[in-house]
């Protein structure tokens, strides 16, 4: 995918690329006054480090590295116009199949059927349930342990609030489980409840499963440590860069004299 920095929040930015996502945060160098900004990793980075298992390292022998990324960039896309179609949903617009959303490499693309229904399947979810939507889409940042996050949804059911993690796989994985948990472990619901939604869910009629998760911060944490080893001096490559560019001549300045 191409590098993508967005704002995410007022003074805030994310940094995403194949290999890594940091969140940019700007802040005031305390001995010149001047901005700079510091970088944290995203949560959902940090956990690609949680040991995959022995069934992943079986598909991937199966199908190759090249399959494999393909699936897993398709999978990508088809997760990232679900998010944005169901955010749209939340904050009152109408979301049409003949409606286009952009994928993680910005490329504007009409909604499959299969992430039609996923959204629909949100629909669902969301009739059935009644939830008072609290945030979306929502950038939080842990400075204590040094990690940043976006949450997909808070909401409040039936007077608890949860945090959930809207997923489009069938299947509900470890690193959901830790990247959840450190969502949480970054805003003020403490007694926050989790889970994860699954969208567009081919096992059962509804269509979705809402799945509510342990909090596994501590596991989390371990998986930082690992990330901090695995990573040790590494930081979003920056250049400096002119402001205006153009092709016009310099003017010559007249040489100086030397004095006799």
């Amino acid at each position: 995918m191409k590098k993508e920095i967005r704002e995410v929040k007022e003074g805030v930015l994310q940094i995403t690329t194949s290999d890594d996502r940091w969140y940019a945060i700007e802040s005031k160098n305390e001995g010149t006054g001047l901005p700079e900004y510091r970088f944290l990793p995203s949560v959902s980075w940090i956990c690609g480090f949680y040991p995959k298992g022995i069934a992943f390292y079986k598909w991937l022998s199966e199908k190759g590295w090249d399959e494999s990324q393909a699936i897993k960039v398709a999978a990508g896309n088809k997760g990232s116009r679900v998010h944005k179609a169901v955010e749209d949903l939340t904050k009152g617009q109408e979301v049409k199949i003949s409606d286009k959303y952009t994928d993680a490499d910005g490329e504007l693309a009409e909604l499959t059927v299969e992430e039609y229904e996923a959204i629909l399947s949100f629909v669902d979810w969301y009739k059935e349930t009644n939830p008072t939507i609290l945030e979306i889409e929502h950038t939080v940042i842990n400075e204590q342990e040094g990690y940043a996050g976006t949450i997909d949804l808070i909401c409040e059911i039936e007077g608890q609030v949860y945090i959930v993690d809207l997923k489009t796989s069938q299947s509900v994985w470890a690193e959901y489980e830790l990247q959840i948990s450190a969502y949480k472990h970054a805003t003020e619901h403490k007694d926050a409840k989790l889970a994860i939604l699954q969208l567009g869910y081919k096992r059962n009629k509804k269509m979705f499963k809402f799945t509510e998760i342990e909090d596994k911060f501590e596991t989390f944490m371990a998986v930082h440590k690992i990330w901090q080893n695995e990573t040790e001096g590494q930081s979003p490559s920056q250049k400096d860069y002119p402001l205006v560019l153009s092709l016009a001549k310099v003017e010559e300045k007249p040489a100086k004299k030397a004095k006799i």
